[in-house]
């Protein structure tokens, strides 16, 4: 857990930008991901040093080797160690001239961060010296020894992109990854994908949860193995996505994970198809492509130009027989009339095993957007297997559903999540539930009858509260005395008047 002073000594660096003029949320966290990166270099190499000097050897493969790096600077310069204590313009020119170009050219061998340094801009100017002094200082005043601060320290900047809105990054909240994240249970064995991954909070999330729940992934080697080089997979189109979300993973003992820079709706999926037994997903909405530039074989699952569609059949693309998924669609998904709508829906009723439908309030969302949205949870089978599907109601998150997203500290009223990961462990005491109910079974076959329909209000049944009426003549006579009333104290008015 973060302590009080860290949050505030990351808002003391957040603020430090933004005075500097550097206000985009998202290039604030990109400048901080490089100088975490190039801290983190000096860390590993430090702790190679000690274990060298231990075992009275030379350091193996060491990341500064000892001599030049370039005409002006030694390597041992370009330590975080060493230049933190330079003066601003000093500091400056090593990190512009020797430590940013020696981390973009780390190559393949290294972190997955490494991978996508390629095209990254340092963006602060020669001006603000002072202003990159100021933020090293207050980086390296930070205590972030283990894991589960460093990670935390780095969920909590990306936090900053939620309430900052302008730069467009549409962020899952936390609670809502959670929640998915425990409904699906990820195992030790799982290949684990979001192919809209953005910061990679989905394949944090899993990470988190392994941890918690299945230690003998670190005792075990095989899964060790399994869980370094091939469990987490993400993809995203956006360059700087892919170095924030790489980073993250990092900061959470994640070193190789496969983050690729891929647009899942426009190459084709060849080498990925049926690849992964997990997808978890919040991909982007209410978007449109033209056929010609979506991939041949999402339309031949799907003939559709909406995103949404098109993400949902890339997922039954890029899982394998038995894999699963929870992934958040626009409401539209569950009832949009095309026959695009249909034929996805059916399928995944028919040819599939749909098993949940959780609705959400549109202001899950917020201060993004006011969209109403919902998860789906299906295991692709190609033999159908669809029997009961369980659908919830859920009506509040923990947080006002305002702009502003609250937290609020109460009962069900305030927060269905716990009662949606109790009433989920024990569904089959569900198919007994009315539904009136704020959850409930609905059988496949009335599912199939209703067009496919797989929105809440289809199948929900609303009680009306019976009110009980005075007879018709009791109140005309209310309302003639009402009306004598008015009059007599209008006469008295006017004899007040005269």
């Amino acid at each position: 857990m973060l302590t009080g002073e860290i949050r505030n000594q990351i808002d003391g660096i957040w603020n430090t930008f933004w005075t500097g003029g550097i206000s985009n949320p998202l290039e604030v966290i990109e400048q901080l991901t490089y100088l975490l990166f190039i801290k983190r270099l000096d860390e590993l190499h430090t702790m190679a040093e000690s274990r060298a000097n231990m075992l009275d050897q030379p350091i193996k493969d060491p990341i500064f080797p000892a001599g030049q790096y370039n005409d002006d600077w030694q390597y041992q310069d370009m330590r975080w160690s060493y230049f933190k204590n330079f003066d601003a313009a000093r500091m400056y020119r090593v990190i512009t001239e020797a430590v940013f170009p020696f981390i973009k050219t780390m190559g393949a061998d290294e972190s997955a961060f490494a991978k996508h340094m390629k095209d990254a801009r340092f963006m602060l100017p020669p001006e603000k010296a002072g202003l990159l002094t100021s933020v090293v200082d207050k980086l390296d005043a930070i205590e972030m020894e283990d894991r589960d601060t460093k990670g935390d320290l780095y969920e909590y900047l990306l936090s900053k992109l939620a309430t900052a809105g302008q730069n467009g990054q549409f962020r899952t909240p936390r609670h809502i990854i959670k929640l998915m994240v425990a409904m699906v249970a990820p195992t030790p064995r799982d290949s684990i994908c979001d192919p809209a991954c953005g910061t990679a909070g989905f394949l944090v999330a899993c990470n988190e949860y392994l941890r918690d729940h299945h230690p003998e992934i670190f005792t075990d080697p095989a899964l060790r193995r399994h869980y370094d080089e091939a469990m987490f997979h993400g993809f995203d189109f956006d360059s700087t996505m892919l170095r924030v979300a790489a980073m993250n993973l990092l900061l959470h003992g994640i070193e190789q994970p496969d983050i690729v820079n891929r647009d899942s709706l426009a190459e084709s999926h060849s080498e990925v198809t049926e690849a992964y037994s997990l997808i978890l997903a919040n991909p982007p909405f209410a978007g449109s492509l033209d056929y010609e530039a979506t991939a041949k074989d999402l339309l031949d699952v799907v003939k559709t130009k909406k995103t949404e569609l098109l993400f949902v059949a890339l997922f039954l693309r890029l899982l394998k027989a038995g894999g699963r998924a929870a992934v958040i669609v626009p409401d539209g998904v569950l009832f949009g009339s095309s026959r695009a709508h249909k034929t996805l829906r059916q399928m995944l009723v028919e040819a599939h095993k749909l098993e949940a439908v959780i609705s959400m309030p549109s202001g899950v969302f917020k201060p993004y957007a006011g969209v109403s949205t919902a998860i789906l949870f299906f295991t692709r089978t190609d033999s159908g297997g669809t029997d009961q599907v369980w659908f919830y109601d859920m009506q509040a998150d923990g947080f006002s559903l305002d702009d502003k997203r609250t937290p609020l500290n109460g009962d069900h009223h305030h927060n269905n999540i716990p009662d949606i990961l109790a009433r989920w462990a024990n569904r089959a005491a569900e198919a007994d539930r009315p539904r009136t109910a704020q959850s409930f079974m609905v059988p496949k076959a009335e599912i199939a009858a209703n067009d496919y329909d797989l929105s809440l209000n289809r199948y929900k049944e609303i009680v009306y509260a019976s009110i009980a009426y005075d007879p018709p003549l009791v109140i005309l006579d209310e309302l003639a005395r009402l009306e004598a009333e008015i009059q007599e104290g209008m006469a008295e008015l006017r004899e007040m008047l005269r």
